[in-house]
């Protein structure tokens, strides 16, 4: 009954992806040249969208290349390597021996069924981002934006030790180069060190919430940037108004533009970078801690400063103004200057 269910899933899928000629060899072995055609057409869409290295696609046509006595060893033999590239949770398909492993029951549909399923992510994938271009066209060569993503994809190469990308390397393929070396470096990393900062399941809601903590975020930041570059357009703008800097104008201009251009108001936190946070990220070490000192510490903290005039400022050492009486006939209201006056004398009658 299980088998049934399982062959009428795959079916189902082959008729979704648009391989409803094909149903028939669906449940036949590796024997049949018609079920090996059908391996092999749906590993050459997967290499061409993406999922296989590039230069995959003639060895996935050389699957099922021939029909005879050879034509099963050599299918079966190129068929591990790519169900391991492909990663397949199956360990007997993608094991050292597929051959035993396809001719147990139902093997042929737990293969079918990886392979559909491998294939309907990749055309999905493929619709969101082509994953046949380079790097550069895939965030969008040309825009402001997708210049900003090669340039950080470049920095991870570099902090990887990996070699910059040629032009026309897919970006599946330096993808899966990224995913390979990183999964190689993490067992050296102390215990405990990557720990997400967010450690719970998020559902929609949580979802929600979070979208909606981050743009309440991003506002304030973005109101609390606006300020500061106020205060540094207004602090740049002071520095014209004496007769030496109207004759270098030009000059300070051409040094300020470029530096205050690249200064946004809008914030770059997104919730990206919540779910990349890690556990350490949340623990708070003073300022003026000894090891925080550590990495602040420098020649400046030394210098000394001298004396400086002084300006004033402590009200508590003036004594307050005497008032200045004037009469009437010198414009005076009898009060003295400004209306202040300690108090009145009685007229002599």
């Amino acid at each position: 009954m299980e088998g049934a269910e399982e062959g009428a899933a795959v079916a189902q899928d082959l008729l979704a992806l648009g391989y409803g000629g094909f149903l028939g060899a669906a449940s036949r072995g590796a024997w049949c040249p018609d079920f090996r055609a059908l391996c092999a057409r749906l590993l050459a869409e997967l290499a061409a969208l993406g999922a296989l290295r590039q230069g995959q696609e003639e060895g996935a046509e050389a699957l099922s290349a021939g029909d005879g006595l050879g034509a099963e060893d050599e299918f079966l033999r190129r068929l591990g390597g790519r169900l391991r590239e492909l990663h397949c949770p199956d360990r007997a398909l993608s094991g050292g021996d597929c051959a035993a492993a396809l001719r147990a029951p139902g093997a042929c549909q737990r293969l079918l069924c990886f392979l559909c399923s491998e294939l309907q992510a990749a055309r999905l994938l493929h619709l969101r981002h082509p994953l046949d271009s380079s790097p550069a066209q895939l965030f969008g060569e040309g825009s402001e934006e997708g210049a900003v993503m090669v340039q950080e994809l470049i920095l991870t190469l570099q902090a990887l030790g990996l070699p910059r990308p040629t032009p026309g390397t897919p970006a599946s393929r330096l993808l899966q180069e990224l995913h390979a070396k990183i999964s190689e470096l993490l067992p050296s990393l102390p215990p405990g060190s990557m720990q997400p900062l967010l450690s719970y399941s998020l559902d929609a809601p949580r979802w929600e919430a979070l979208e909606s903590l981050s743009q309440s975020l991003r506002d304030q930041y973005g109101c609390r940037r606006r300020l500061l570059l106020t205060r540094l357009d207004l602090t740049t703008s002071s520095f014209h108004w004496s007769d030496r800097a109207k004759a270098q104008g030009k000059a300070m201009k051409a040094a300020l533009i470029p530096v205050r251009e690249p200064l946004s108001p809008e914030s770059d936190v997104s919730v990206a970078h919540v779910l990349a946070a890690r556990a350490d990220l949340s623990r708070l070490v003073p300022a003026t801690s000894k090891a925080a000192r550590q990495g602040t510490c420098c020649a400046v903290n030394k210098v000394l400063m001298g004396d400086v005039p002084d300006r004033g400022g402590r009200p508590g050492e003036l004594e307050a103004p005497m008032p200045i009486w004037q009469s009437r006939r010198e414009g005076g209201d009898g009060r003295g200057a400004g209306r202040q006056y300690w108090g009145r004398k009685k007229k002599k009658k």
